[in-house]
């Protein structure tokens, strides 16, 4: 058996894991979509469940490549420039034409997880929740591990997948396809409103430790 069955086989099974999920999908079915043999699964990978952490791995590669830009882009920067940085990477990947798969596997990993769900856990999700969580704690002027933080990043994230093509989004009016210019404008947009959302509790948190800070004395 040769790199080019292992190779079908993997993008046969991007394709079935992402429109149905791992429980879904049969072995026989991702061979018969990659014309090979039912043991060239077995042969390659192992198992099903290892085809199917190969295939995860390359969606998690490109969520931290997308991280180490993100964090790249922002170095030397300030705290608020750092988060538009960021925010702007992560929407034009996000957005950009062949991601459409890597969100759809992710979902539903997330949704319906597998033995896979730390693998992208700790390589793809926590370091950037981690990465946002600095910055937003930075701009507010407390601890990454402040509650208001999580929520803050929570948001960020929220507005950034809204975007994402589906049938009710586009029931309400949104287009199906982005050029480059919306994306530009969504960024823009997403940037703007989290870093006014994030400056209006630092204020509040100012005025609380002020309000603290006299019913003390």
């Amino acid at each position: 058996m040769n790199d080019s069955s292992r190779a079908r086989l993997l993008k046969a099974a991007e394709r079935l894991f992402a429109d149905r999920g791992f429980k879904e999908v049969t072995v026989r079915e991702i061979c018969r979509a990659a014309r090979a043999n039912v043991a060239a699964v077995n042969y390659h990978f192992g198992d099903k469940l290892g085809l199917y952490r190969q295939v995860l791995q390359s969606a998690i590669d490109r969520v931290r490549a997308t991280n180490e830009a993100a964090t790249q882009t922002g170095a030397g920067h300030r705290a608020e420039e750092q988060l538009r940085r960021s925010i702007s990477i992560f929407i034009h990947r996000l957005l950009s034409n062949g991601s459409d798969t890597v969100h759809r596997l992710i979902t539903r990993e997330l949704n319906d997880p597998t033995p896979a769900l730390d693998a992208l856990i700790e390589q793809g999700v926590r370091p950037r929740i981690d990465y946002l969580s600095g910055l937003v704690a930075d701009l507010i002027g407390c601890d990454s591990g402040d509650p208001r933080v999580l929520r803050c990043v929570g948001s960020i994230q929220t507005q950034s997948i809204a975007y994402l093509p589906n049938p009710i989004a586009q029931r309400l009016g949104m287009p199906a396809t982005l050029t480059p210019g919306q994306i530009d404008d969504i960024a823009q947009h997403v940037a703007d409103f989290s870093i006014a959302g994030i400056k209006a509790v630092a204020r509040e948190h100012v005025r609380g430790r002020a309000r603290a800070g006299r019913s003390s004395r």
